[in-house]
């Protein structure tokens, strides 16, 4: 009698929703749903989401996957989780949730603990020991110094704080843990030290009884409880794999797990991220850093904090039309847009777009910097608006790939991965942009679930090491660059950058 194959459920749980995907042993993804919540906005800076939520859409996610895949519970061997990364989930000491929202990585109320934080710590020695590119207000850290400072009687009954999938992890299996990945991104973690900082959490005064136990990422949790069992639909055969954070995860799925291999992940927020067998930090760019998922690596990025969030705002504000035909039509309107750009030549007939619109991050020379649309006249169309908004786009992951590369000697060839690697115009843009080989694979959004069900692979014993993510993406396009178009965005770059220095003093001079 055949023995049942064996499958493998990953859980990338993202910003917007769950996403539950179940995997063969060989990689091959088998099905997939996704299962949304939202995000609250109380207050200016406070961007939270429910735990709650996150554990009812896994849920939900898990049971709708078993119902449309026919794949039988028993033959679930086991589990593994990608989360949004620099979470604070306070629990109690019975593991009860203390706050019925709490803050996720994209909410900066801690700016003022920051503040007083870097009056004892010297703030680039502070980066140079964790890695952690973003605005500071951002990581756990500071979360926890607010809790500490506006939400007292919080603190107090707090015995330990969790991350986003570790909170979920917890649910499954009723044991609190973390893994490097995930606790490289508290704001309290030596990356050199594989530990966190003795010296952070003094300057803080926080309590090390506070953080979770840090474990590898490809460790056994234990077992689904027969609670948790009941709820997704398995049985408690299944183990639970400890997982990682999304960067990482993502860098996984994307072969981005030896030393020089690069990715771009091209979304709502765009980066450039390499793998090495070191952090790549720096001062000036502030690369973020994270412990890869990986044995012995980290995943060192630099990114765009809008870019398809810029190309949404174009095709709202100048391409309605678009949208009209689209909606008669049954069409994607993105899919409208790129035949637009198709219809401009290299360099958009002059026209410069820069994609900051939602400010500058560590690349730009000013966190006031906005975006601008350059070089109009009367001649321009909106084939031209749209070409130049890819461009510009493809130009600032450009200027990432540059300070990256700085930093470590890069492999030629960068996959994409992400919404914006489907359209064929905007792959040949970023290949002659980058002057380097790109490459589309099979995975395009499905990245960092991949990335999980590796991490779950490992860790039950199916894989050796992680080895096969080589072979599973199968590739569907390379591009070489057009050495014509090349050379003529490497003359383009340089009026590129001064448009940031222009409208970084542009910035300073409106928004005092």
């Amino acid at each position: 009698m055949r023995k049942e194959e064996p499958y493998l459920l990953a859980c990338d749980l993202g910003t917007g929703g769950n996403k539950a995907s179940l995997y063969t042993v060989e990689g091959a993804l088998r099905a997939s749903t996704f299962e949304s919540y939202e995000t609250l906005y109380p207050a200016p800076s406070f961007h939270e989401q429910r735990p709650a939520d996150w554990w009812n859409a896994v849920i939900a996610s898990t049971r709708r996957l078993l119902e449309q895949s026919g794949v039988a519970p028993k033959n679930v061997r086991a589990i593994a989780l990608s989360g949004h990364s620099l979470g604070c989930v306070p629990l109690d000491g019975e593991g009860n949730l203390l706050l019925e929202a709490t803050p996720i990585w994209s909410d900066s109320r801690a700016s003022r603990e920051a503040v007083r934080f870097f009056q004892k710590e010297e703030e680039e020695t502070w980066y140079q020991t964790t890695g952690a590119g973003f605005p500071p207000a951002h990581y756990t850290l500071f979360k926890l110094l607010w809790y500490r400072e506006n939400l007292p009687e919080v603190f107090q009954k707090m015995a330990q704080f969790v991350g986003t999938k570790d909170y979920i992890n917890y649910q499954l299996t009723g044991h609190i843990a973390t893994d490097y990945s995930y606790a490289s991104g508290t704001g309290a973690y030596s990356l050199r030290e594989w530990r966190y900082s003795d010296s952070i959490l003094e300057k803080s005064g926080l309590s090390r009884s506070i953080f979770p136990e840090i474990v590898p990422s490809t460790q056994v949790l234990g077992n689904l409880t027969p609670k948790a069992a009941a709820l997704l639909g398995l049985t408690t055969d299944t183990v639970v794999v400890a997982g990682g954070v999304d960067n990482s995860c993502m860098a996984l799925g994307a072969k981005c797990f030896r030393s020089g291999r690069c990715y771009a992940s091209l979304g709502s927020s765009s980066w450039i991220a390499v793998s090495d067998s070191k952090p790549l930090l720096d001062n000036q760019f502030r690369p973020y850093v994270f412990t890869h998922v990986v044995p012995q690596q980290f995943a060192s990025a630099i990114g765009v904090f809008s870019t398809g969030t810029t190309l949404k705002w174009v095709l709202h504000q100048f391409c309605r039309n678009l949208l009209e035909e689209a909606k008669q039509t049954g069409e994607n309107p993105y899919g409208r847009m790129m035949r637009c750009a198709e219809r401009s030549p290299v360099g958009a007939n002059g026209l410069i777009l820069n994609p900051t619109f939602a400010g500058g991050s560590s690349l730009e020379p000013s966190r006031k910097m906005r975006g601008g649309l350059l070089g109009l006249d009367l001649s321009h169309t909106q084939n031209d608006v749209v070409r130049a908004t890819l461009e510009g786009i493809a130009m600032n992951l450009r200027k990432a790939l540059d300070a990256l590369g700085n930093l470590t000697p890069l492999r030629e060839r960068i996959v994409l991965v992400g919404g914006g690697a489907i359209s064929p115009i905007w792959r040949r843009i970023y290949a002659d942009v980058f002057h380097r080989t790109v490459e589309k694979t099979s995975i395009d959004q499905e990245a960092a679930a991949l990335g999980a069900a590796a991490l779950a692979a490992v860790g039950t014993g199916l894989w050796e090491d992680f080895s096969p993510i080589d072979t599973i993406p199968q590739t569907e396009e390379i591009l070489e660059p057009v050495e014509e178009n090349a050379c003529f965005y490497e003359k383009r770059m340089p009026l590129f950058l001064r448009t940031a220095e222009m409208l970084s003093e542009l910035g300073e001079s409106i928004l005092k």
